[in-house]
């Protein structure tokens, strides 16, 4: 009956103790195991000396004192309050399926309330490190020791992330949409103020060792594109004018003039017009864009005849367009370009890399366009050399996005609202080099009325999915294109 090791990190002792608790009373559990750095004691547990919970060493530690035939893992310092025979449920799936790891939905106590919090199906695609498993892992052990005596890199923050694509790789990681038991949920921000956490300068070292880790599992699999890029030939000149900022919109009547204005005061040494798609708004937003229209003739305003259009349709159908220029250049209704000379350098960047895409970087503010936290996104992290690798691990490639139109127009954008400028930048740096510019080009205004401000958990995991979802089909794509090569 005793098929489990449990190992849990000791870092508040009253709330490990809560927690070993529920485990004694299992069954099924055999030994439990304290992860920390400092002398810890409570009755009925072992102790492993650890530098950090989630290096190569404390997996390595784990690993080596996984005598049962499966291996638990809780991630959180919280008390954790196990649902009615939910070790025996997971073991008994575990034993089923022959998964190399099981995890399910759980409950999360947020601030006293008892909330539901579903998990999403594990993909090939399912790369970033990210990926909420909640925080009971049951592993094989056999495979979880396979994995780690493979483990050729010492890390200090991506052991464990190492570990779950190495086991990802010859096994399967089982969700079971079930509620096992309930967590406490201490990171009570909104889904907005989260997204952006990768980015953090504070947070680099763990990235750069994500970033090897997640580097090292594409080679593995065959998904690893070398640094070489097929040319870009911009000599095409079937266009009136050199640029086209694109617009989607739909009921921004508060915003919508902001952003006109800033793509009109553009200073290049070329012509642009901005084609604004409004998807059939009802709060007044196409009166305002027509009044812009009628005084200025490189205002575009289209009207889909479709009324099944999401962001990436709305794209399509300002790209498709004869009046859009040699490059498209993205612009959020609810957003401005930071100054005059956005476009142009842009532009430039085409040029000057002969590539296929531009990416550049932007400061996020409030609705007044006073800069808040965390300030300059500029994605630093991607290099020449392994930005289209690591591209796979993170969940946004930054803005504004510049497309060469001949390629957008033949690649087409999805049609969807969320993730289609992803799945671009995913497809687009398969073959070809993006141009990147670290200096802020544009202001990304946060304000209560913002899509993405505060998201659902059910419409988080929808978002997850499908961005996991492109990955699988751009690894792929990239698969295939090794084996031809």
């Amino acid at each position: 009956m005793k098929q489990i090791n449990c190992f849990l990190p000791a870092n508040d002792i009253e709330a490990t103790a809560a927690t070993v608790h529920q485990l004694q009373q299992s069954p099924v559990v055999a030994r439990i195991f304290l992860l920390s750095a400092n002398a810890v004691k409570i009755n009925g547990c072992e102790t492993l000396s650890i530098d950090c919970p989630t290096s190569t060493a404390t997996l390595s530690s784990i690993a080596a004192h996984s005598d049962t035939a499966y291996t638990l893992l809780y991630t959180k310092t919280t008390p954790l309050v196990l649902g009615q025979f939910a070790l025996e449920r997971l073991v008994q799936v575990a034993s089923d399926t022959a998964a190399g790891m099981v995890y399910s939905d759980y409950y999360a106590e947020k601030e006293g309330v008892l909330c539901k919090n579903p998990t999403i199906d594990y993909q090939q695609g399912s790369v970033r490190d990210d990926f909420n498993f909640g925080s009971v892992l049951l592993f094989d052990a056999a495979r979880l020791k396979a994995a780690v005596a493979e483990c050729d890199a010492a890390y200090r923050f991506a052991g464990l992330y190492d570990v779950r694509l190495r086991i990802s790789e010859t096994a399967s990681l089982l969700h079971l949409n079930e509620y096992l038991y309930t967590e406490v949920e201490l990171d009570t921000r909104r889904s907005g103020e989260k997204q952006f956490d990768y980015v953090d300068p504070k947070n680099r070292a763990v990235q750069i060792e994500m970033e090897q880790a997640c580097t090292a599992h594409l080679k593995r699999i065959g998904a690893y594109l070398a640094p070489q890029f097929e040319p870009v030939d911009l000599s095409c000149n079937d266009f009136e004018n050199e640029a086209s900022v694109i617009i989607p919109v739909r009921n921004r009547a508060r915003t919508i003039a902001d952003a006109i204005r800033s793509v009109l005061a553009q200073q290049t040494r070329f012509k642009f017009n901005v084609i604004i798609i409004d998807n059939h708004s009802d709060d007044g937003t196409g009166a305002i864009i027509e009044q812009f229209a009628q005084q200025d003739a490189r205002v575009v305003h289209l009207v889909p005849a479709r009324t099944d259009l999401g962001i990436g349709g709305c794209w399509n159908e300002g790209v498709q367009h004869a009046a859009c220029g040699k490059f498209a250049v993205q612009l959020d209704s609810d957003d401005v370009y930071e100054h005059t000379h956005t476009l142009q350098t842009i532009v430039d960047k085409f040029y000057a890399d002969k590539c296929a895409m531009v990416i550049g970087s932007y400061t996020m503010t409030d609705g007044t366009m006073r800069s808040i936290a965390p300030g300059l996104i500029d994605h630093k992290e991607w290099t020449p050399d392994n930005g289209r690798n690591n591209a796979l691990r993170i969940n946004g490639l930054g803005a504004p996005r510049a497309f060469y139109t001949p390629l957008l127009r033949q690649t087409k954008v999805p049609n969807t609202s969320y993730g289609e400028d992803y799945a671009l930048g995913l497809r687009f740096s398969r073959r070809h080099q993006i141009g990147r510019i670290f200096e802020s080009l544009y202001l990304c205004r946060r304000w209560e009325g913002n899509s993405d401000a505060a998201l659902s958990v059910e419409k988080i995991n929808a978002n997850n999915a499908y961005k996991d979802k492109l990955r699988t089909i751009e690894i792929c794509a990239r698969q295939a294109l090794n084996r031809q090569h």
